[in-house]
């Protein structure tokens, strides 16, 4: 099955978030790299489309709900919508939500499941392995480390089932000759090293069901009633399921295949061996690209439920701001590393960076202008030629080079070097100094219109990564906030219209209170 065509929108998506307990700022930090990459091609005229949503089968959500007194539906129909008020609070422009217990999901995995029935790739067997609950993950007694589980060091049980496996080892030889075909297909290069290295031993088949009589929440396994779906064999097919697959081939064919799987990467594993091979074995062409990016920590350990260090990002943005939060956890940490969290770290970032870097310069600029030319930008010829704005323009490829290399940081890096430079630029030029001699009028109009429009070419190159920003800026200047820039040339002219009168508005980042007690 192949889905190609000029018209080909571009596909992103986040994994599925587990709904045991409420999201954490590592599902924030997901949906956040995803929104900003979006945005990013949104920006550059390209059509998208962003996925995301919950995975709500398996042991740990019967196993939650009945610690709650609920039943399983009755307690994912609770946690749901924490998730949704969560990416609504972010912002995140996600076009689809999806959710393991839509039914239009269940069909295509019903669907998926007898297709490999019917290939011989999934055979009944009986089995004997050690299991972890909170992994979800069955291991063989060689894979155990120390007698616990390999993945998270928990304390595993032992299982005799009669069980549905899928053929993983079959396509083992595969796997490993189409990634070393195609580097871009695992990202970062660490990762994919780490994946290789897990395919030089054999792999086992994969047990895609659990006996009801162990677990009754989930997808009943269509060849037999006593069954239900391994929650990890389930989820993955959302991605195609979301999109139309065996109901809707136009529409898949227009989205298919996946540009970029985001994951964390304690679950690269899954998308970086199963997924592939469950696509190869369906006759399905393969996704371009799985990311898996590092954990947050704090004081070294990962941030998560069970760990009970759960960070609040509905907190954080309350207290610093969504834009401040986005700003913080995409030029704290590169893409594929682990990233320490401190509210310190948050609050240096936001006063150094956003509020004295970005808004100060902002509000001089409206405030000059206010003074010297009636909040009104300067008509003067030349100040396209000015070093700043073509700074400035050089901006536009180095972004977009960053982010094709999945790479917010340096794009970040790149843009806060031009805001350097406008604020040098400022205090190179001394418009308070220029303002008190009319012989250098026109110099002083060329500086505040070329600042003005650095300005606003910082709001446009910025809207993926701080769009509530970008888009005040922008509004301010009596210009679109939704701009569309398509090649370097479209970012390389002047912006602003002579004559426009510049509301500076309140302050962009207002000064913390230090008496404020931290968020965390």
């Amino acid at each position: 099955m192949s889905a190609k065509g000029n018209d080909k929108q571009i596909y992103i998506t986040t994994p599925l978030y587990y709904v045991n307990a409420k999201p954490h700022i590592g599902h924030a930090y997901t949906n956040i790299l995803g929104d900003t990459f979006t945005r990013y091609h949104r920006l550059a005229g390209r059509e998208v489309f962003f996925l995301t949503g919950t995975d709500e089968h398996g042991t740990k959500i019967e196993k939650t709900a009945r610690q709650h007194n609920e039943e399983p539906r009755e307690y994912v129909e609770k946690m749901v919508p924490l998730f949704k008020d969560l990416w609504r609070l972010l912002g995140i422009q996600y076009d689809q939500f999806i959710r393991t217990t839509d039914e239009a999901h269940k069909e295509v995995v019903r669907a998926v499941l007898l297709k490999l029935e019917g290939t011989g790739d999934i055979y009944r067997a009986g089995y004997t392995g050690w299991y972890c609950t909170p992994c979800e993950s069955f291991w063989t007694k060689l894979q155990l480390v120390e007698g616990k589980c390999p993945d998270c060091g928990r304390d595993v049980q032992e299982l005799i089932e009669d069980n549905y496996f899928f053929k993983l080892s079959k396509y083992q030889s595969w796997l490993i000759e189409y990634i070393n075909a195609n580097p871009g297909f695992i990202q970062p290069e660490m990762r994919r090293n780490e994946i290789t290295s897990f395919l030089k031993d054999p792999l086992e088949d994969l047990c895609i069901t659990r006996p009801k009589a162990r677990l009754e929440w989930g997808i009943e396994y269509p060849s037999s009633s006593e069954h239900v779906v391994y929650v990890w064999f389930d989820a993955l097919i959302n991605y195609v399921s979301a999109i139309g697959m065996e109901v809707d081939e136009n529409r898949f064919n227009t989205i298919w295949p996946a540009d970029l799987h985001l994951v964390g990467k304690d679950i690269l594993r899954q998308h970086a061996v199963y997924w592939p091979i469950m696509l190869k074995a369906c006759g399905v062409e393969m996704f371009k690209t799985v990311l898996a990016h590092g954990w947050w920590t704090m004081q070294g350990a990962k941030v998560s439920k069970s760990r009970g260090n759960i960070v609040d990002p509905v907190v954080l943005a309350k207290v610093y701001g969504v834009d401040a939060l986005r700003y913080f956890m995409l030029r704290e940490v590169t893409v594929g590393f682990d990233g320490a969290f401190s509210e310190d770290l948050l609050r240096q970032r936001y006063t150094s960076d956003l509020a004295n870097d970005l808004g100060n310069l902002w509000f001089r600029n409206g405030s000059m202008l206010e003074k010297y030319f009636h909040g009104a930008v300067p008509e003067v010829s030349g100040a396209e030629t000015d070093p700043l704005l073509l700074m400035t323009f050089a901006l536009w490829n180095k972004v977009e080079e960053a982010l094709k290399s999945y790479d917010p940081r340096a794009a970040l890096d790149a843009i806060w070097k031009v805001i350097t430079a406008a604020n040098q630029f400022v205090e190179e030029k001394k418009p308070w100094v220029l303002a008190k001699d009319p012989a250098r009028a026109e110099e002083l109009a060329r500086a505040l219109r070329a600042l003005t429009e650095c300005l606003a070419h910082l709001a446009v190159i910025l809207t993926p990564f701080l769009p509530d920003t970008a888009r005040k800026i922008l509004d301010r200047l009596k210009l679109s906030t939704q701009p569309l820039i398509r090649t370097t040339a479209e970012f390389s002219v002047l912006m602003v219209t002579p004559g426009t009168s510049v509301e500076r508005g309140e302050a962009l980042f207002p000064k913390l209170d230090e008496e404020k007690e931290p968020a965390s």
